[in-house]
């Protein structure tokens, strides 16, 4: 699993690629909630999802979790890239509702 960044304007661009399952999202939860706590004062979140091969129920928590973070601090996050099959479980998930879908 890799994790890349980007802080561009009032966003802080987060891209995620590789595995997000249980064996990865430790690291990477790691690095993203210090990401966060860094760039605190940027008015939203945008996680890429374009590079990720699988994710399973571990990266939903994975995404709640940042979602939880970012909203202490009064950031909005956002979606994009996911592939059909990510797609497909965010919808179901209903964490579109929580975290918008960025169209491309």
């Amino acid at each position: 699993m890799e994790l890349t960044w980007s802080a561009q304007g009032d966003n802080l661009y987060i891209y995620l690629a590789g595995e997000l399952d249980e064996h990865s999202v430790a690291g990477i939860r790691e690095c993203a909630d210090a990401l966060i706590d860094r760039n605190a004062g940027l008015s939203r979140a945008v996680f890429n999802l374009a590079g990720l091969k699988f994710m399973d129920s571990t990266g939903i928590g994975f995404l709640i979790g940042r979602y939880k973070r970012l909203k202490r601090y009064g950031m909005g996050m956002y979606l994009e890239g996911p592939d059909k099959s990510a797609d497909r479980i965010l919808s179901l998930s209903g964490l579109y509702t929580l975290m918008p879908k960025i169209e491309e």
